[in-house]
């Protein structure tokens, strides 16, 4: 998928997919795989359950209980991407219908910070 239409995709009004574009305007690495995973059923059973470990661990997220819904409110296959901001401290995990024509849900983490051993 070519980067203008991603950023057109990209061009909600929600937190997640703001701070997405942001980061490809900057100049992010990003992918979009061809096919398809799962259903978008089975993805919102999965990041609910990230969600729930990530918070445990105080990790910063975007926009997740909106995307997980909005995956809920959808019964077909998806297709994923993700976006890695240039400094690599956010990550985007993206949700496109079949053909990749639409943005279905768009949620963000930032990474944590590793520790130096002591």
């Amino acid at each position: 998928m070519e980067r203008r239409e991603l950023m057109r995709l990209l061009a909600g009004d929600d937190e997640a997919s703001k701070a997405a574009l942001a980061a490809l305007v900057e100049g992010a690495d990003y992918v979009v795989w061809e096919g398809v995973g799962l259903s978008s059923e089975d993805y919102a059973r999965g990041y609910e359950s990230r969600r729930r470990s990530f918070q445990r661990r105080g990790i910063e997220l975007l926009g997740w209980e909106r995307g997980v819904q909005l995956l809920r409110e959808r019964t077909q296959p998806i297709r994923t991407g993700k976006i890695t901001a240039v400094d690599s401290s956010w990550t985007y995990q993206l949700f496109l219908t079949e053909d990749g024509s639409e943005l279905v849900a768009c949620i963000g983490g930032r990474r944590p910070e590793r520790r130096a051993p002591q």
